[in-house]
């Protein structure tokens, strides 16, 4: 099978978790690449879901580039079948920073602004994924699983809690120098 839509990336930044114990599904995904390299060409990108009411829809949800062109590859290409093929695209402005203790990143999306960090690093792995419905694309990396993770989101710190796994499969927090999504 031919592989038709891909993307990858230098200094990718995952985090997912909820603001509450308990909750049936992450209400807090903010995924950060530093440099993302696509078909559409290359940007700094994520992805966002920040829903600080569980009971309420996302406040925010989306993808999110300084060039929307590139941030618009992502949806009907390698999310496609997802709820996330539709989502739309935020200019951004993205900062990730990479240091011996962890790493970190900044995002500005219009008038809100997220800031989270990544601590405890283990050592880089070489994974694998087969798709998935909520990731319905090939993955292979190099990651780090975090210990700590914390966010802020408009100067204030937010509770976080991680789950044992995150929506891609791998980690719920981690650092990845260089990955290849594929489908």
């Amino acid at each position: 099978m031919a592989m038709t839509s891909w993307m990858s990336w230098e200094g990718g930044v995952d985090l997912c978790g909820a603001t509450r114990r308990g909750l049936a599904a992450p209400n807090v995904v903010l995924n950060v690449g530093r440099m993302v390299h696509t078909p559409a060409g290359s940007a700094p990108c994520g992805m966002i879901v920040w829903q600080p009411d569980p009971a309420a829809p996302p406040a925010l949800a989306g993808f999110f580039s300084p060039l929307i062109k590139v941030g618009r590859y992502f949806g009907p290409s390698l999310f496609a079948g997802t709820p996330f093929e539709a989502a739309g695209v935020m200019k951004a402005s993205i900062e990730v920073v990479v240091g011996r203790d962890g790493v970190g990143t900044k995002v500005i999306l219009g008038d809100h602004t997220f800031v989270s960090r990544l601590s405890g690093l283990g050592p880089l792995e070489r994974i694998e994924r087969a798709p998935t419905a909520a990731t319905p694309f090939w993955q292979q990396a190099l990651e780090a699983a975090a210990a700590r993770a914390t966010l802020e989101v408009d100067g204030q710190e937010v509770p976080l809690f991680l789950p044992p796994v995150g929506i891609g499969g791998g980690p719920a927090a981690c650092w990845s120098p260089a990955g290849l999504y594929a489908r």
